[in-house]
């Protein structure tokens, strides 16, 4: 069974701003990759419960798969009781790891060893490596085997700077996502501002928003199955 690590941040202050995950982009891909019948685990820098972004469960963010989530003792019991991101042997028996966006991981993915380590020996090893929204941040932390980033010479999106601008919170991130991705030598590419936009190259797969989060799960599944077909 194909095996997927699905991971939130455990932080729920971003500099005084209340944040945590943002509950779509976890339950909007949690049941595509259900839908694929994977084996989904979802794990957090810290483990156990995961702080949930007040703001996505606001009139017009929060989406009838979010809602579907918070109400499915399954899926919610496994968000309340997340795994250790450092319990995980991700040398063996996963095919693929999705970041998952909310700025609680402006805190703890953008300089975690735990998790740079993650991405680098999935994609050393030809696993796929995606992110939607803010998940992309864990991101520039990253090299390729060669020892160049990660992102370098990659078509890629995330959150991006004009967005960041919309909800003010400029002076509260480590650095603005798509500036940082463009000086590390990435492609950058994006639609309009909270418009769908996802990015694929070779096993790098990367979502632009919140919007994005589906069609960036499903893209995943695309790949991975061209991998294991």
């Amino acid at each position: 069974m194909t095996k997927i690590v699905l991971v939130s941040t455990s932080a729920d202050d971003l500099k005084g701003h209340a944040t945590g995950l943002w509950i779509e982009e976890l339950a909007s891909t949690y049941y595509v990759f259900k839908e694929a019948g994977y084996e989904i685990v979802i794990a957090s820098p810290a483990g156990g419960a995961v702080p949930i972004d007040s703001g996505s469960m606001g009139e017009g963010f929060f989406t009838d798969e979010a809602k579907k989530f918070m109400h499915d003792a399954e899926a919610f019991g496994v968000l309340s009781h997340s795994t250790k991101l450092d319990s995980i042997d991700f040398s063996s028996g996963v095919d693929a790891i999705f970041l998952c966006g909310g700025h609680g991981t402006c805190v703890d993915f953008h300089d975690n060893a735990v998790l740079k380590s993650a991405i680098e020996t999935l994609y050393a090893a030809n696993k796929v490596v995606s992110a939607v929204c803010h998940g992309p941040i864990g991101l520039p932390q990253c090299n390729k085997p060669d020892g160049t980033p990660l992102v370098k010479d990659k078509v890629v999106t995330g959150f991006k700077d004009s967005e960041e601008l919309a909800v003010q919170l400029q002076d509260k991130v480590p650095f603005m996502l798509e500036a940082k991705m463009k000086e590390q030598g990435g492609k950058y590419e994006s639609a309009d501002d909270w418009n769908s936009k996802v990015c694929v190259d070779g096993k790098l797969v990367t979502g632009q928003n919140p919007q994005s989060s589906e069609a960036c799960a499903i893209a995943v599944v695309a790949v991975l199955s061209d991998i294991i077909a």
